[in-house]
């Protein structure tokens, strides 16, 4: 490869956050690397996303720790990717969640992604010399379609399925008393969108089925903890923006015939005016810029991820 790929690159430790955004309900934040959300309920814990490694878990562990020491009963998974989910065996929860959908991409692609992520953050997974290393892959105990409801004593969270975005599996968790909702990497502030696995048409409309809720507050899935109404919508503006500004370019370019590189290009002089300073931005667009060329030419189901496609793909766009 003529240049190593932005996240292989970027080593440094990360400020940590950790953010009360209703009763009981907090955002772990880090900079722009993913976030986990906190739900407290009258007897035990929910944990939103594990981390990428137990390590990290622990990051997390210790600030909830800070503020309840109720047991962690429920992992929920938003949806399937390593460095959301490898870090599950540190909480000791006895229930894992995720989506029947999310749960098909494990075992479609799961080892896959694994041995592909380590490649592509390994600041995220420092303390494991190589992929053998890193913990195996992460299974549900318990998955559903459309929706579900976990009682933590009399505080209920519902498990909702509102449509394709960041994966075909994506769930997010809404907490009624507090009117709040943890969305996973469905919605981002001032990060990029990691749009490789991601269904581009799809995607505007489930973040308008989120708008539709009024929430007082989201934990996204990268970047600030959104409190209030107006930072809300601005994040789902944003969103919105990058998803459209990805895609838009990329797609004139393919159904033209156009190569991938040149796809490439029609991105950046959309995109970088805009979003250049994102956290991730240059890390993700060589991954969503590919995956927008496939579904501009009909491809429904994201191509899989592998150590070597990424380098493959990586060298087209150098050319």
């Amino acid at each position: 490869m003529a240049k190593a790929f932005a996240s292989q690159g970027d080593m440094s430790e990360k400020n940590i956050s950790f953010t009360e955004i209703g009763d009981g309900l907090w955002a772990f934040t880090a900079e722009g690397d993913p976030n986990t959300g906190v739900i407290i309920g009258d007897d035990s814990v929910m944990i939103i996303e594990a981390q990428a490694t137990p390590r990290l878990a622990n990051k997390v562990i210790e600030k909830v720790r800070e503020v309840t020491d109720k047991p962690i009963t429920h992992l929920a998974l938003t949806h399937y990717h390593a460095v959301r989910v490898l870090g599950a065996a540190a909480y000791n929860a006895p229930n894992i969640i995720m989506s029947e959908k999310a749960r098909s991409m494990v075992v479609e692609r799961g080892m896959e992604d694994r041995e592909s992520e380590f490649m592509r953050f390994p600041r995220l997974f420092q303390g494991y010399d190589n992929v053998a290393d890193i913990p195996p892959l992460t299974w549900p105990t318990t998955t559903f379609n459309d929706r579900m409801s976990v009682y933590l004593g009399k505080r209920r969270v519902d498990l909702m399925f509102l449509g394709r975005a960041h994966t075909a599996g994506d769930i997010v968790m809404y907490v009624p008393d507090s009117n709040v909702m943890f969305t996973g990497d469905i919605v981002e502030y001032h990060s990029a969108c990691y749009c490789g696995d991601g269904h581009f048409h799809d995607w505007p409309g489930t973040l308008e089925k989120i708008r539709a809720w009024d929430v007082d507050a989201i934990a996204p899935g990268r970047g600030d903890a959104l409190v209030g109404k107006e930072m809300v919508n601005a994040a789902l503006d944003s969103t919105k923006d990058f998803v459209k500004s990805t895609y838009r370019p990329v797609a004139q370019v393919a159904l033209k015939g156009g190569s991938l590189k040149d796809a490439w290009d029609a991105a950046r002089a959309e995109c970088d005016p805009k979003f250049s300073d994102y956290a991730i931005y240059e890390h993700c667009l060589p991954f969503n810029v590919a995956r927008a060329y496939d579904e501009a030419r009909d491809i429904d189901t994201p191509r899989i991820w592998t150590a070597q496609r990424d380098k493959e793909m990586w060298e087209a766009l150098q050319g």
